[in-house]
């Protein structure tokens, strides 16, 4: 029987093989099961990943309890994400609470500014075994609540990474190589020559946010080059929301959860069982 448990050693191993371990953000019951249903008949580990409003809609004691019966009713790795958390003490709260793996998104401060907050919250997850995700250099788009200036985002310095990670502490690492949040204005273009620098420099797992609407060709791509923990969220709301806009035009009269939800956990699930395929973290486990 397994526990809940950190990014720690599941992105390690996904780092020594060359897959990346996919990063679903999730917001209720529904989306939960189906990340954590497919993921196991594909025998993939899986991160589960909430951002602040999320958690708060949603109850983080909630996500821990879904999390807890996933854990022992499936034979994979499973871990619980804080994604894009900018306040230290609601990380502390929640690590505090069962999850395991957090980010802390200072980005949006300076630089020193950016390391003393990490370095905050890396000491305080250690402690319990929890693992932190931090982000140098910004990523355009929007994430639930965070919006991001396209002239405002700023690819990640692969020097300055370096000494960031060294500093921090970090377990990884979120780079911006040109991925944005929500969906692309136009064609997705990534700096592959700055992802192959920042490897060079960088000894822990990097991760790619903003991977939704990214071509899978790119994705492979930044897969191949030391991406280890690819962030999806976006790709996953829409197909969920036009099934269930479809039902209901459909069904006009319908009232029932349980028959409208089930087209939306439906093209959920195939939408989770491609980036699976496309990270290459199918039949790890």
């Amino acid at each position: 029987m397994r526990n809940i448990l950190s990014t720690k050693e599941m992105l390690l191993k996904a780092q020594k093989e060359g897959y990346a371990v996919p990063a679903f953000n999730i917001h209720n019951l529904e989306t939960f099961q189906v990340v954590v249903e497919t993921a196991a008949e594909m025998k993939s580990p899986v991160i589960i990943a909430g951002t602040p409003s999320t958690i708060e809609y949603a109850g983080g004691d909630y996500i821990v309890n879904m999390a807890q019966v996933a854990a022992r009713k499936y034979d994979i790795p499973i871990a619980i994400h804080l994604d894009h958390f900018e306040k230290v003490d609601e990380i502390k709260h929640y690590i505090d609470e069962g999850f395991r793996s957090s980010m802390i998104d200072a980005s949006h401060e300076g630089y020193e500014e950016n390391i003393e907050i990490v370095k905050e919250v890396v000491a305080y997850a250690h402690k319990y075994d929890a693992t932190v995700e931090a982000e140098l250099g910004r990523l355009g788009g929007q994430e639930d609540d965070l919006v991001v200036d396209e002239k405002d985002a700023m690819y990640t310095n692969p020097k300055q990474a370096k000494d960031f990670v060294e500093k921090t502490g970090i377990d990884s690492l979120a780079i911006a190589i040109g991925t944005a949040h929500g969906l692309y204005k136009g064609e997705a273009k990534l700096d592959f020559d700055r992802l192959a620098e920042i490897r060079k420099e960088v000894s822990v797992p990097l991760v790619l946010h903003g991977a939704s609407d990214v071509p899978d060709e790119l994705v492979k791509k930044a897969i191949s080059l030391g991406i280890c923990k690819v962030n999806v969220a976006t790709d996953l709301k829409i197909p969920f929301s036009d099934a269930v806009k479809k039902y209901f035009n459909e069904n006009p009269k319908a009232n029932d959860p349980r028959k409208y939800m089930t087209p939306g956990k439906k093209a959920m699930k195939e939408i989770v069982k491609h980036k699976i395929l496309v990270c290459g973290s199918n039949d790890r486990y």
